[in-house]
């Protein structure tokens, strides 16, 4: 049964020459972005905002998450274009934190992390003072390829663990709960200075024990910030939204993942892992 939206999680429509200006920039560099691909809700205020998260390596995935807009096909080549225009489109922007993601590429060796390598180099060599975050797929738990994109330097290395361990088999059945823990470990094994994040979506069917034993999870690998969101079904065929969470909830949330020991927690209905990225990189500054 179709569950009616609260009023907190409905949006106002608005238009402007911002977002008009940053859609029309992609297309030009012919880029992606998880923003539209992955139907955001907050598409038209980052946009207006003249941000976006940028996703490389094609606009297929390899996998076939129940949560997800991004759509599952055969893979597109590597575009060996990518990564100039990837830092074209950060100078044109003149952000300062850009976040950079990519579907899951389960067809190539490296499942891709080269390829993140040579964008994080081309950002950085045309716009030296971005900060720069990742957000990761696992790799099918290549250490190695975690290895090459721990060793390109990213200001922030984030990879979502998305929901609770035993909403997996429906709702991420290609991943592995121990594997995405394990990434988010190593990353630390690799570089201790590395600043990790991870998120979680809920409203799946999750009880409020099972986020507390992810966010215990997280913690024991050092994980830094983490961001909690309200899961928002992007047509009938995908995973029903089970439940509307409440904003008192996220509220909790914040100041439980506080009190276990993230540096930063955001939480809320429309919070998702690139929302406010850099206020995010900024708060763990002061």
């Amino acid at each position: 049964m179709h569950k009616r939206k609260p009023e907190w999680l409905k949006i106002k429509y608005r238009n402007s020459d911002q977002v008009m200006e940053v859609q029309r920039l992609i297309r030009n560099l012919t880029l992606h972005t998880v923003c539209e691909e992955a139907s955001c809700p907050n598409l038209l205020e980052c946009f207006g905002r003249r941000t976006a998260t940028f996703m490389i390596l094609g606009k297929y995935c390899t996998r076939n998450c129940s949560f997800c807009n991004v759509q599952s096909n055969h893979p597109q080549p590597v575009d060996p274009n990518e990564a100039e225009h990837v830092a074209s489109a950060v100078c044109e922007l003149d952000l300062k934190h850009v976040v950079i993601t990519s579907v899951t590429r389960d067809d190539l060796p490296d499942g891709g992390a080269a390829h993140f390598v040579s964008v994080i180099h081309a950002v950085r060599e045309k716009n030296p003072d971005v900060e720069i975050e990742v957000l990761i797929p696992d790799f099918k738990g290549d250490t190695e390829a975690l290895a090459q994109v721990v060793a390109a330097k990213p200001d922030i290395l984030n990879h979502n663990v998305e929901t609770v361990p035993r909403l997996y088999p429906t709702v991420r059945p290609q991943a592995k709960y121990e594997r995405s823990i394990g990434l988010l470990a190593n990353a630390k094994k690799l570089d201790r200075n590395m600043i990790t994040k991870s998120g979680i979506m809920v409203g799946l069917g999750e009880t409020i024990d099972e986020v507390k034993a992810v966010m215990e999870d997280l913690c024991s690998v050092d994980c830094d910030i983490l961001t909690i969101g309200q899961y928002l079904a992007p047509t009938k065929n995908h995973h029903p939204v089970i439940e509307y969470v409440h904003p008192d909830t996220f509220q909790a949330y914040k100041e439980m993942g506080l009190e276990l020991g993230f540096k930063h927690v955001e939480a809320g209905p429309l919070v998702r892992s690139s929302y406010h990225a850099e206020a995010a990189a900024n708060a763990l500054k002061s």
